[in-house]
């Protein structure tokens, strides 16, 4: 992780950073902030495929049990495959 413009220069990953905030309350130094602004690139398409109805009840009990969206897991078993082609 690259060190950024914070004034406590002894973190040196996330995971440090994680810790060394967990125990802070944010309001008690809210006037030493200042406001960030940062552009975030989301690129996404839709499209719609047809799938059979039984499909698409298997996919989104598996998603269910996984803990994710129906979206996700499709979206990464077509990746692998996609991978997998490509291969």
């Amino acid at each position: 992780m690259k060190r950024n413009s914070s004034k406590d220069r002894s973190v040196a990953s996330y995971a440090e950073l994680g810790q060394h905030w967990s125990g802070k309350d944010l309001g008690e130094i809210w006037d030493a902030t200042e406001p960030a602004e940062f552009e975030v690139e989301i690129q996404s398409e839709r499209r719609y495929y047809p799938v059979e109805l039984s499909l698409s009840r298997r996919i989104a009990e598996t998603a269910k049990k996984q803990g994710v969206s129906s979206e996700t897991l499709v979206n990464i078993w077509l990746k692998e495959r996609m991978d997998q082609t490509a291969a």
